[in-house]
């Protein structure tokens, strides 16, 4: 494929992977990753320091942790068209310029809705961040350690994800709540110098390519993708009247959705490309697994402190080794990628987490907190081999006029897995539970619905897998059809 250029192409895009500016291209990338994923996490542990400081209900309290999670889920796929249009140097840069900026009036917000509006503004910006991180792989690496980069970008989301709680009460202990969102601005900054100084200039088609974004199909997008969030998020683990109503809604938007891409000259998510066997069946994969994950963080503290019996803070010990394995795993588990190819690593990493998940519906509580950390491990190691290979599948092939798109589009897979694993996996250890009021439940019926979560999620792993399977067996036929 002929580069898309649109004049000379300046000595920053002509660097090779290899070089000292490619080498901080990467870091500024990783560090971008690592502030989308410290901005979800960190807040949640500051809610009840801001519920006293604003004086202010959960009900409201909430909407500084969904302002973010909605800004992010809505716009995660659009923001990645766009980079594709007007270019992703550029794009990255504003979305990196506009979460500074948020995280510093997120710190000096005097009221309440003026700290959740500063935090949508904080998601667009991880949005845009999230979105484009993963694109510019395909740029500044060769295709043959394209894993190992994938491995990096998912280390530095993992230590984000695990560094925000702990990172979050030690500054609300020392300094207060404001300097768990001021404490991403100078970060931000550093990340914006390293990619000014460091990414490679866009590289575009002539004007008349840019201007056709699909505007329609974005706004239909977005209240679909909001819709959803809000039905899963809202009640507090309930499902009432509002929830369906938001599900049906959703369920609507995804087809006025379908209608507007079909008709679109220039769409937003070309539906053909989701016949593609590969792509489709990652996409799906990457929901399912990221489902199963998010029950690890919705059971296991229940668990630990319910049926084990442990104290506070040895159950936010036990809680931080999945993270931290996911982060000593995820550089090797590129390494490993790029050596034995991502196709079959995709299969070990969903092996090694359906046996994680197998472990944890089968291991008595009489095993004590190694009975629920070796099967962490085990789960956590296979989701971090997964991530990896699964994206380096998607990346490593894409059109550079559709990276940023179809980036988003895996991020976005991602984050509706989370969404939905709160919501579900947590209704299904509630019922499995037994009792209206987990905190309350007894140890043996808490031991109960941790064992029918992870039998659910073990059987979400398996779907994952026959999927995985099947979509290659008709990727082998459709190559290669054999005469009738």
């Amino acid at each position: 494929m002929k580069p898309l250029t649109a004049g000379p192409v300046p000595a920053a895009a002509r660097s090779t992977p290899g070089t000292p500016s490619a080498r901080w291209a990467l870091a500024g990338l990783s560090l971008s990753m690592l502030l989308s994923s410290l901005g979800t996490s960190i807040a949640n542990v500051g809610l009840p320091a801001l519920a006293r400081a604003f004086t202010a209900s959960f009900q409201d309290i909430q909407w500084i942790v969904l302002a973010y999670l909605l800004a992010v889920t809505t716009l995660i796929v659009s923001v990645g068209r766009l980079g594709d249009l007007i270019g992703r140097r550029r794009l990255l840069l504003a979305g990196l310029a506009l979460f500074t900026a948020a995280s510093v009036l997120c710190g000096l917000a005097p009221a309440l809705w003026l700290l959740v509006a500063a935090r949508a503004a904080q998601g667009v910006g991880a949005a845009v961040m999230m979105a484009l991180t993963m694109a510019f792989v395909g740029e500044i690496v060769p295709k043959e350690r394209t894993g190992s980069a994938m491995g990096l970008l998912g280390t530095t989301s993992a230590i984000g994800t695990a560094l925000g709680p702990s990172l979050g009460g030690l500054l609300i202990w020392g300094f207060g709540w404001r300097a768990v969102f001021l404490v991403t601005a100078p970060l931000g900054a550093v990340a914006l110098l390293l990619a000014y100084r460091h990414l490679p200039a866009d590289r575009l088609r002539p004007g008349a390519d840019r201007a056709r974004f699909d505007r329609a199909g974005t706004l239909l997008l977005a209240l679909t993708l909001a819709a959803y969030a809000l039905a899963m998020t809202i009640g507090r683990g309930s499902f009432g009247p509002l929830n369906l109503a938001l599900l049906l809604a959703a369920a609507a938007g995804v087809g006025a959705f379908v209608r507007t891409e079909a008709r679109a000259a220039s769409p937003l998510i070309r539906l053909v490309a989701l016949r593609d066997p590969a792509l489709g069946a990652s996409l799906a994969t990457s929901a399912l697994v990221s489902t199963v994950m998010m029950a690890t963080l919705v059971v296991g503290p229940f668990y630990l402190a319910r049926a084990l019996g442990l104290g506070q803070a040895v159950v936010g010990l036990a809680l931080s080794v999945g993270p931290l394995v996911a982060a000593l795993t995820g550089v090797p588990a590129g390494r490993v990628v790029d050596r034995f190819g991502a196709s079959r690593m995709t299969v070990a990493g969903l092996t090694g987490t359906a046996a994680g998940s197998l472990l944890l519906a089968v291991l008595p509580p009489t095993l004590g907190v190694a009975g629920y950390l070796v099967p962490i491990g085990l789960a956590t190691a296979g989701y971090a081999v997964f991530q990896t290979a699964n994206n380096t599948a998607v990346m490593a092939d894409v059109q550079p006029d559709r990276r940023g798109v179809v980036s988003g589009m895996l991020n976005l897979s991602r984050n509706l897995g989370l969404i939905t694993g709160a919501s579900v996996m947590g209704a299904v250890f509630a019922f499995a539970s037994d009792t209206r009021d987990v905190t309350a439940a007894a140890p043996d019926a808490v031991a109960t619905g941790m064992r029918v979560t992870f039998a659910v999620a073990a059987a979400l792993i398996v779907v994952a897998l026959a999927l995985t399977a099947g979509s290659r067996a008709l990727a082998r036929r459709t190559a290669d059809p054999r005469p009738s």
